[in-house]
């Protein structure tokens, strides 16, 4: 087949970017000081047996992460990101992960490398084998395993264009063939590029056979983790491949399939009778070292080139015999792997030759090639490569000490903003902390649609959508409609017995200038009827003028088409999360404030204020940066003060009256202080309501007293979707994982640990 000529066609070039990529990345624990830890694997994470994205390796030390499959590299990096926030936050608070590929010293006695601690007899026993037969040391080292999957439309327009395969299935398995002999063949040039592994660490190797360090990569050499010589494989054919496996496993050069660890291995099934029935579907790269200069192990530029340079496999032409030309390949790796990282390698000539062609493809094919350019520097100046990187870095003290400082620096990046979840940080952060809790119990979380925080759950066959972290199949359609109908809300309650504001709602500003006098001479509130968040929202406690009134309605009517102007209840105002019958946090929230040292401006208090790193906007962080808006300048106003006056020392001074962290609050959880009764309120109201989830805002004047009589309460408000993210992550008192109970809700079965 002239797959080349395939390539060209009008019909395929559209489609030659799909994929679908999957990463692996294996990674020794360690503890700050850069030495192997003896702990177990987290306890907070998930059951390893069934866990999709944490698991380990050989050995109880050696972290696992595993992506799910993405159609794009943005997503897989994203989600590998986030994998590894999770898995970082999840280990004791004392260990980090190694950044290198070869593992840090070892210990002097080998029977102190513990063997994972599985929960199938078999995996241990298999692994147990592999110590015998290669030494534990050897099992130690780490890199990246990375699927690649050329897309469904880009192999059906392919097997459009030709007639000399007759079925789609028959057709991929070629093709994967072909690319799987070519990558054999070529693969040194991703050892030269990306190779990471120039020096070994103490006790790596415990006899004479070890290379001439440094040296590009010692891991994808003979001296890393490599099958003994006598095992061959063929790649002629995947029928050739099938028996040539079977008969070392028949002879005992090998114990099972698993065990023959290829630079590529052809995917598709458990086992390889199940490629000859269903065929390839997709290939793993097993010789990428970890790039230590990227805290998750691997970058955009390098995953982008391997989807060009998986293009060039099919693009560029095959030697005639399969097995000598995957044997040559084997010899150029083995020198390439051994050459000193600043020293011009071997085949410049050709790896200059590869590279035209990959661009002579790109522009046939109109593909981008600044990358490929940008990489065909990298031959003629093998110091921007990466092993050569790494022993430039290392040069001063060593490199234990280098990767140390770089694991210590990714260590404080993950602590840096605990509440975010590095990949999806653009996504509001109660989705985030779903997902995090998610990732870390073993849940399946598939982001469907960023910006509309659209995320699909699994365990097992059992799926379940969430929107905004806790819009779930649990509530009905009508009680969210319920809940932002803040007049509804009020009569259904208030017909259940709750006790509830006085008021009225306006459908015009004329209307409602019309009952000032009802409100002037007592405390109200004006409110939108239907926003969240707190936005539009003017409390007045005594006498108001009826400038003031005009100016708190034209706020409100901003934010809604009708608006509502009802009693203002005295006492404290509190945020109840109710979930499933249940309160599981209770916040005060106090207004935007600040405090008087008796130099400042309020101004320049709040700009000192809006420096906390807990502070950032657009509930991007957990708590809102203050504003000086027109609400802010009209409660200074109150007050007999301007954003330019300068507070006592200890002077506090509320910008707000509504107490929403949206609007600059601070958060305070006192779940533990309010007294029970209360909490039965909350939850007969929501119950009242029909909602399994819902924040609901009661007005208290002491919770410490138990309920007596209506006057001892009020509710104001309840909402639908109420944001977790302020309980999580309070501005004092203890954080309250919320997202947790909507997964235990959700997924009963799984008796999630808090």
């Amino acid at each position: 087949m002239n797959i080349k000529k395939m390539m060209q066609a009008d019909k395929v070039i559209p489609y030659l970017l799909q994929a679908r990529f999957g990463i692996e990345k294996e990674s020794q624990r360690v503890n700050l000081a850069g030495e192997l830890v003896t702990s177990d694997h987290p306890k907070t994470v998930g059951d390893r047996l069934f866990h999709p994205y944490i698991q380990t390796d050989f050995a109880e030390t050696q972290l696992e992460l595993v992506t799910p499959v993405a159609e794009n590299i943005t997503d897989v990096l994203a989600y590998l990101e986030a994998i590894h926030d999770v898995t970082q936050r999840s280990m004791p608070e004392n260990e980090m992960m190694w950044p290198l590929s070869m593992p840090p010293a070892l210990p002097e006695n080998e029977d102190e490398i513990d063997i994972a601690k599985l929960f199938r007899h078999e995996d241990v026993l298999y692994r147990r084998f592999l110590a015998r037969v290669y030494g534990k040391r050897k099992q130690m080292v780490s890199g990246i395993h990375f699927n690649f999957e050329y897309g469904e439309d880009l192999v059906k327009q392919l097997y459009r264009q030709q007639n000399e395969v007759v079925t789609l299935e028959k057709f991929k398995t070629e093709l994967y063939m072909k690319i799987a002999r070519n990558y054999l063949h070529y693969r040194w040039l991703v050892i030269y590029l990306f190779g990471a592994s120039p020096l070994s660490e103490a006790r790596y190797f415990y006899d004479d056979d070890r290379p001439d360090e440094p040296v590009r990569s010692i891991r994808s050499s003979r001296f890393g983790y490599v099958n003994k010589p006598d095992v061959v494989v063929s790649y002629e054919s995947l029928e050739k491949y099938n028996e040539d496996l079977l008969e070392n496993v028949e002879r005992g050069r090998l114990s099972e399939e698993k065990e023959y660890y290829a630079p590529v291995r052809l995917r598709g099934g458990e086992r390889v009778s199940d490629l000859i029935n269903h065929g390839i579907r997709y290939v793993e790269l097993r010789n990428i070292d970890l790039n230590p200069f990227d805290r998750i192990g691997i970058n955009y530029q390098e995953v982008e080139f391997l989807q060009y340079f998986m293009l060039y496999l099919l693009w560029t032409d095959e030697g005639e015999n399969a097995d000598k030309w995957v044997a040559e390949g084997a010899v150029r790796n083995e020198e390439v792997s051994l050459e000193h990282p600043l020293k011009e390698t071997t085949y410049l000539a050709e790896g200059q030759k590869i590279f035209a062609e990959m661009l002579e493809m790109a522009d046939i094919l109109d593909l981008d090639r600044q990358l490929i350019e940008e990489f065909a520097t990298w031959l003629e100046q093998p110091e921007k490569t990466i092993a050569a990187r790494v022993l430039t870095a290392d040069k001063k003290e060593g490199q234990a000490a280098f990767a140390t400082d770089l694991g210590k620096k990714y260590y404080d990046q993950a602590y840096e903003k605990p509440y975010q979840l590095t990949g999806f940080s653009e996504m509001e952060l109660s989705t985030q902390a779903l997902l995090f809790d998610a990732i870390q119990q073993g849940i399946g979380a598939e982001v469907l649609d960023r910006s509309d925080q659209f995320v699909r759950l699994q365990h097992g066959d059992h799926y379940e959508y969430v929107k905004n972290g806790n819009m779930t199949s649990r509530d009905t359609y009508i009680s969210p409609l319920l809940m932002a109908n803040k007049t509804v809300t009020k009569m259904v309650l208030a017909q259940a017995g709750f006790r509830v504001p006085q008021g009225e709602t306006f459908s015009s500003l004329m209307e409602a200038r019309k009952a000032y006098p009802k409100f002037a001479q007592q405390a109200f509130v004006i409110k939108p009827k239907s926003t969240n968040y707190g936005i539009g929202i003017t409390i007045f406690k005594g006498e108001t003028a009826l400038a003031d009134y005009q100016t708190g309605l034209a706020l409100a009517f901003k934010e809604d088409q009708e608006v509502i102007v009802e009693e203002f209840m005295v006492g404290t105002e509190y945020r109840f999360f109710v979930i499933d019958g249940e309160v599981t946090a209770v916040l005060l929230r106090i207004p935007a404030n600040v405090v008087g040292d008796g130099k400042k401006t309020v101004k320049e208090l709040v700009t000192e204020k809006n420096q906390d790193p807990l502070r950032g906007s657009d509930h991007r962080a957990p708590l809102e940066i203050i504003q000086l808006g027109e609400l802010e300048q009209l409660m200074l106003k109150e007050q007999g003060m301007t954003i330019q006056s300068v507070p006592a020392e200890g002077q506090q001074v509320f910008l707000r009256e509504n107490s929403n962290i949206s609007t600059g609050g601070d958060s305070i959880d006192i779940t533990d202080e309010v007294d029970e009764s209360y909490k039965k309120i909350a939850v007969d109201a929501v119950a009242a309501l029909g909602a399994k989830i819902s924040g609901i805002d009661l007005i208290i004047p002491d919770i410490h007293k138990p309920y007596e009589n209506e006057q001892d309460y009020g509710i104001i408000e309840a909402n639908f979707n109420p944001a977790m993210h302020m309980h999580i992550f309070p501005y004092a008192g203890q954080g309250r994982r919320l997202t947790q109970d909507v997964l235990t809700l959700l997924y009963p079965e799984m008796q999630i640990k808090r």
